[in-house]
């Protein structure tokens, strides 16, 4: 059976719509306490950080020397060494700090993000040291 090009092309946008499309990135998260100040994006500015107090730290790969300030992730946990680690859900975070600058400790080194113990627990279990997470901007 030959399919012509306009049923080929209705098939593959149906595939597309129903199994959609994911262009995340994939990476890891540990979480970080007070204090949280300065921050190498904001300094001592106490109004950076976003009400819901969802924030976070950002590793190498996404730090862009600095241009990730200010950049806004949608974030979501997806495993972890631990099982049921993960809460169902995504949120938002707001970029203030550079992971190696910052001045509490990760709970992990090495990760993508480091999310304010807020975030992190709106995501997965605070007793967890590190999770692997799918972000988008």
């Amino acid at each position: 059976m030959t399919m012509n090009p306009g049923d080929q092309w209705l098939l593959l946008s149906l595939f597309f719509v129903l199994f959609g499309v994911s262009h995340a990135d994939i990476g890891t998260a540990a979480h970080y306490s007070p204090p949280c100040l300065p921050t190498a994006c904001y300094g001592s500015d106490p109004s950076q950080f976003p009400s819901n107090n969802l924030f976070a730290a950002a590793g190498d790969g996404i730090w862009d020397n600095g241009a990730a300030c200010g950049r806004q992730y949608l974030v979501r946990c997806t495993s972890a060494a631990e099982p049921k680690a993960c809460f169902s859900g995504e949120i938002r975070v707001k970029i203030v700090d550079q992971v190696a600058s910052a001045v509490s400790p990760p709970s992990s080194g090495g990760a993508t993000m480091v999310l304010s113990t807020s975030a992190y627990g709106a995501i997965a279990r605070l007793s967890i040291q590190s999770i692997e997470i799918e972000f988008t901007e």
